[in-house]
Parts: C-alpha cells; structure tokens; sequence
C-alpha cells in the first residue's frame, strides 16, 4: 500500500510539471469521445426519425356506397390474413360522413352543398398499417381482383419511400463522418499520450536513473504512467458525460416538437449509461496505456 501510494504521488507531480501537455490530451480524449457520442446520437435520431415516418404511412381504401357489411367483412378477413398487416381500423358511412363534416365545418358552402344531395354519399373506409412501407405495394396488387375493385372506389397511398430514403442516406454520410472525426482523434490523442509520456520520462531521466540504482522495479518505474492514463481516462470521461448530458437538455425540448412519439435523448442515455460509457472508458483506456506502454518502452531500458 505504501508503494502503490508513492506511485500516484508520483503520477501526480507529473501531471503538476506537464499541465499544458495533460490538459491538451484531456481535451483531446474528450473531442474524441464527443465526437463517438454526436455520432452515436444522430443514428439514433434518424432511426427515431424513420420510424415516426413510418407510422404516417397507411392505405386508405374508400368502398362504393353500395357496399355491404358482407362485403366489407370479407375484405377485412381477406387482408388481415397478411402477415405484413399490423393493424387495420375501418370507419363506417356514418363515420366517413361525421369525419367530412368536421373537416370543412369552416366552409359552409360545402356543407350547404352536401346537404343538398339529401343522403350520405361516402361508402365505408378501411385503415391499413403494414410492417413496411414496401409492403403497401403487394396489399394494393392483392386488392386489384375484379371482385374488389368493383367495391373499391378509389385507394390513398401516401407513399413517403423518398423522405425514408433520404433519411437513411444522410444517416451513413453522417456515420462515415463520424467515423472518420473518431479515428482521426484517436490517432491524435494517442501521439499527445505518447509525447507527454516521453516527454515526461526525458524531464525525469535522473530521477528514474536514481530509482533504477536503489533497485526499483520495472512497476514501480511504469506504475506513475499507468496511474496518468487512468485519470486521464477518469477526466475524459467525466467531461464528456457533463457535456453531453448538458447538451441533452437543452435538445431534448425541441426534439419532442420534430418527434411525435415523445422521444427523450436524455431518458435515452440514462437508460445505457452504465454499458454506453462504461465500453468508452474501457477503449479510452486502453488506448492511453498502449500509448505510454509504447512510449516507455522506447524511452527506457528497464
């Protein structure tokens, strides 16, 4: 205990004599893990994004006047057998024509004007949600047979495959920016880790000589270095998760204007912030003492 004291001591008055050094890799370890981070958020945001599109997404079939509650009963058992079908909701004439009056209840010359045809002119409507947008297409070919179209006025297929497809290409542009900003941090930060540690060796190179005669051992000459990339670990990290989380809530209002399904980022992060931070500081880490591992080894001939 008493060695393992002396060696963050040690640590410790390192970091002292290299402040500017320590706090330029703390900076950068921290734009790295913001970078990973702003990547990591956007995904999720776009996946959130694509999502709320695709619940938007429906068929709205409009049946004949004529139609009857037969009719209607077999089309609905014909489409529900459709394992892509995840909901279908059907509104009677009765329904349709409450539904069209609410709607222009601000243009009285329309309601005048369906007044004067005396009776309710809309026949039933049917709903349908499928698993995917692609998958409206085989409903609408199935729903093309001479017996339905003759009860099918007319079908709405809001098709929003374009606005999908944007989406998830700005998602991989981002990724691949994203991508490349974490890598090009990580190779920074690693040669900062590795010129402080050299840097620091060389200041110290007597001292470490001195320790070397008295009989120091290999740990207790690296255990300082270890010691700096464990708290430049805690720093980076700690910075990042601050800034982060203060980022959010600032976000998070607006974000629950553009997503209708209530999205919180926050609640998002707290839900995976034991795994989420926890794998970042693990390659955080990692990477700082493969840096000083490799600049010691270079440096000293222990």
């Amino acid at each position: 205990m008493h060695a393992l004291l002396r060696v963050i001591k040690f640590a410790l008055q390192d970091l002292g004599r290299n402040i500017s050094l320590s706090f330029m890799t703390v900076f950068i370890l921290t734009l790295m893990l913001l970078s990973v981070n702003v990547l990591w958020s956007l995904d999720v945001l776009t996946r959130q994004a694509v999502e709320a599109v695709k619940n938007q997404i429906d068929v709205s079939l409009y049946f004949v006047p004529e139609t009857t509650d037969k009719n209607i009963t077999d089309i609905k058992a014909y489409i529900v057998a459709f394992p892509e079908v995840t909901d279908l909701k059907l509104q009677s004439r009765e329904e349709v024509l409450q539904s069209f009056k609410d709607k222009h209840k601000s243009q009285p010359e329309v309601i005048d004007a369906l007044q004067e045809l005396g009776d309710n002119p809309f026949g039933p409507t049917m709903i349908i949600k499928t698993k995917e947008p692609e998958d409206y297409k085989k409903i609408i070919a199935a729903l093309n047979a001479p017996e339905y179209e003759k009860l099918i006025e007319a079908k709405s297929f809001d098709n929003h495959e374009e606005a999908i497809t944007k989406l998830q290409n700005i998602t991989n542009r981002i990724e691949k920016i994203g991508f490349g900003l974490a890598v090009l941090f990580a190779a920074i930060s690693f040669l900062i880790i590795f010129n402080t540690i050299r840097v620091a060796i060389y200041t110290q190179r007597v001292e470490i000589s001195i320790k070397r005669l008295v009989g120091a051992s290999n740990w207790f000459i690296r255990g300082p270095y270890i010691v700096e990339s464990i708290i430049f670990t805690i720093l980076s990290v700690g910075a990042t998760i601050a800034i982060i989380f203060g980022a959010l809530q600032w976000i998070d209002p607006y974000l629950a204007v553009i997503l209708p399904n209530g999205f919180s980022l926050t609640n998002y992060y707290y839900s995976l912030i034991f795994p989420l931070f926890g794998i970042q500081a693990a390659a955080v880490l990692l990477l700082t003492i493969i840096s000083s591992s490799l600049a010691m080894r270079k440096q000293l001939k222990v």
